[in-house]
């Protein structure tokens, strides 16, 4: 079937979604309430709409000071377990209504203490939010605790997340500025959660090149790269010649390493040039193990299914591709084998075979 999938085709697909930030997908309207609720006085606009605009505005500057100025705004408003309640739970109302099935998202307990909560509090705040979303709406959320690269908190979250993982925290991941912070800083952490087998992806490949997807692999022991976008670096794509991998692309592809790959993103933050240019095209080509995100919904006004929209428009994908990337997330996912296979089998499979056989809307 040639007929080109619409957004609207796209959102009646069942959907899993493994990199996306709490602090970087609240509703605008959510921001103003809980900055009046809270006391926050420093956000840019207090109209909705305004600061949906301003978010927009400052996320696709190409000043990194004013992307970054954006979770000033929203992890300042998340600082009560109410708030952090009400974000989880509209998180997954957001989600399901977008047709995702299975979400993995992440957040920093350690950016939610500034008025006295503890990290215990910040988790099981956020917890409470998933579990109640999850349960109104159809959608199952796992939780990835985050330490940040430059602090050195990350043994911390690592037993948190150990101490919380029968309660909804699937794993554990570091965020923030790569160049200068290499992921082999946090050792320790990562070599206790091997211990504990416990569950870990980390940010890599995305601000900085293939060094830091070589440490996250091989010194730290990844389960999964979030972004991995840099790994393009280790292939040689000659026109009308057969691309060929190096030594480190080819580890990552042969041991079915999962990519976070956030497209819209990528492009604000300058990982890539465009959709059309993005390294998702060839290595999808190259049968890498690809998964499509969101990262932060809020500051890329987007969603799982504008990301496979544009990836629509840019390379020509029908329902098959979309089912790869699919199931390439779900059996990614840090949730049990038999979980996995039930999402697989029971709720993707059939949806997609069911929007296959019913064809695009007319």
């Amino acid at each position: 079937m040639n007929e080109r999938l619409t957004l609207e085709d796209i959102r009646r697909a069942p959907k899993v979604l493994l990199h996306d930030h709490l602090d970087g997908g609240l509703r605008p309207e959510t921001i103003v309430d809980l900055a009046r609720e809270g006391g926050y006085d420093d956000l840019p606009s207090t109209d909705p709409a305004n600061l949906g605009t301003w978010f927009a505005e400052a996320a696709n500057s190409g000043s990194l000071e004013r992307y970054l100025e954006t979770f000033s705004h929203t992890v300042g408003v998340m600082q009560s377990a109410e708030a952090l309640t009400r974000v989880a739970y509209e998180c997954a109302e957001d989600l399901a209504n977008d047709g995702v099935v299975y979400a993995e998202v992440r957040y920093a307990p350690e950016l939610h203490t500034e008025t006295g909560l503890s990290l215990e509090q910040v988790v099981e705040a956020v917890l409470e939010g998933f579990e109640r979303g999850g349960r109104e709406h159809g959608i199952r959320v796992g939780t990835l605790v985050t330490a940040m690269r430059h602090q050195a908190r990350s043994m911390e979250i690592a037993e948190l997340a150990v101490r919380y993982r029968d309660a909804g925290v699937v794993g554990f991941d570091i965020a923030g500025a790569e160049a200068g912070y290499p992921p082999t800083r946090h050792l320790d952490a990562f070599e206790y959660l091997q211990r504990e087998n416990a569950h870990f992806t980390i940010h890599a490949g995305e601000g900085f090149g293939l060094p830091s997807i070589w440490q996250a692999i091989q010194w730290c022991g990844a389960d999964r790269l979030g972004h991995g976008v840099r790994i393009i670096d280790d292939i040689e794509a000659a026109a009308d010649q057969v691309p060929e991998l190096g030594r480190l692309a080819a580890y990552v592809r042969d041991k079915r390493i999962p990519l976070e790959m956030c497209p819209t993103s990528n492009i604000q933050t300058g990982a890539a040039k465009s959709i059309a240019e993005h390294p998702i095209g060839l290595l999808r080509q190259l049968n890498f193990r690809i998964t499509v995100n969101t990262d932060n919904r809020l500051m890329s006004g987007t969603s799982v299914s504008r990301e496979f929209a544009k990836l629509v428009d840019a390379f020509g994908y029908g329902w098959d591709d979309l089912q790869w990337f699919t199931v390439n997330a779900m059996k990614s996912a840090f949730i049990p084998f038999p979980e996995r296979l039930e999402l697989i089998n029971g709720v993707i499979k059939p949806g997609f075979a069911q929007l296959k056989w019913r064809g695009p809307k007319p």
